[in-house]
């Protein structure tokens, strides 16, 4: 795949306070200056709005080192059809990265019509944007969740994704039949992005280790799904950004086919770590971890803490990346172990907690 440099580019960012998205911007600034990036955030109360303020004063320190970029922040909705229009219009973006998004399978369960506003009707702006807007690239978010109950692993992006078990999946879907459809009838180079369950430090509270941790803070029981016989491809947020980052300097090549009609410029990846963890295992190392940094008493009893319970409505027994298509165009494979990433959150997490 041919690369394409992006220093001096304009990068339009959605999701910009988010996990993804403030630690891919932070990286751009450190590798790719002089760029112009404009991030856009509703800041919403999905989870709590101080980490996603965090977050982004930790760009705003790192753009201050950078003066020869520039950092515009705009507080909104990507389901503002106009803003995003004026957005487009002002700025004139080279790339788009389409990282906002409600995420969550349970949360798509009990509040489905935030899934459709932000996932459906959001992302069509985007497209609509791009084009009006012509870009050279768009970058957007899917997810592993795509795969619902394939039973077939490691996944594949060559597997038929035609049975979600959410509502989340079934919106992650759309985004890459939007994009395609997109892609074919006005030519515009769009890549879409399997992500495989994310963690590290500053991540979301929603996320099972996150939601591990303030439970044993607090003394109380956590709940571990499907008796433990749950495994997940668990990929670490640096390594997840790498691959976006690199993804994002290649666009597919435009060109026609036989028809003389452009075939579309698209494509789909799987970012994950290719190698699914037992819950239980995953579960005993941060608890390590948790006590290794001090956010837990070194005589923690973590075995009275924990209960073993049923699978959940949307949820999968497995999650597994086939992540050779990654490999082999980009020479990139996510590589930081678990106990690596967990150490890192769990001293972000004392730190930023202070405890």
């Amino acid at each position: 795949m041919e690369e394409v440099l992006i220093t001096n580019k304009k990068i339009f960012i959605t999701g910009a306070a988010g996990f993804i998205g403030s630690n891919l911007v932070i990286e751009l600034f450190n590798t790719q200056s002089p760029l112009t990036i404009i991030g856009i955030d509703s800041l919403n109360d999905y989870y709590d709005v101080s980490i996603k303020e965090w977050r982004l004063s930790e760009i705003q320190k790192c753009a201050e080192k950078h003066p020869d970029s520039t950092w515009t922040f705009i507080k909104g909705s990507i389901t503002d059809k106009s803003l995003i229009d004026s957005i487009f219009h002002d700025y004139k973006p080279d790339i788009v990265v389409n990282l906002a998004a409600q995420a969550g399978v349970r949360y798509s369960i009990t509040n489905p019509d935030a899934y459709i506003e932000s996932n459906i009707i959001g992302f069509y702006n985007i497209l609509e944007a791009c084009r009006n807007h012509p870009v050279e690239h768009l970058v957007y978010a899917s997810s592993s969740s795509v795969y619902g109950g394939n039973k077939k692993v490691p996944f594949s992006t060559d597997d038929k994704v035609d049975n979600p078990v959410s509502l989340y999946a079934a919106t992650k879907k759309s985004n890459e039949l939007m994009a395609h459809a997109y892609s074919k009838l006005y030519n515009i180079p769009s890549t879409g992005l399997r992500f495989f369950t994310v963690y590290g430090p500053a991540g979301r509270p929603d996320m099972a280790y996150f939601g591990f941790t303030n439970k044993l803070v607090n003394n109380e029981t956590i709940k571990i799904f499907n008796y433990g016989n749950c495994k997940r491809d668990f990929t670490y947020v640096d390594d997840i950004v790498e691959g976006v980052k690199r993804v994002m300097m290649s666009p597919p090549e435009k060109k026609n086919g036989e028809d003389g009609l452009p075939v579309p410029p698209y494509k789909i990846y799987n970012i994950g770590n290719n190698n699914p963890e037992n819950l239980l295992d995953f579960v005993q190392i941060l608890s390590e971890e948790l006590i290794r940094a001090g956010v837990l008493p070194k005589d923690y009893d973590f075995d009275a803490h924990k209960e073993l319970v049923p699978m959940q409505p949307g949820d999968v027994p497995v999650t597994y990346a086939d992540t050779s298509a990654l490999e082999a165009d980009f020479g990139f494979k996510p590589s930081t172990n678990l106990r690596e990433g967990l150490r890192k959150f769990a001293e972000w997490y004392k730190n930023f907690y202070k405890i």
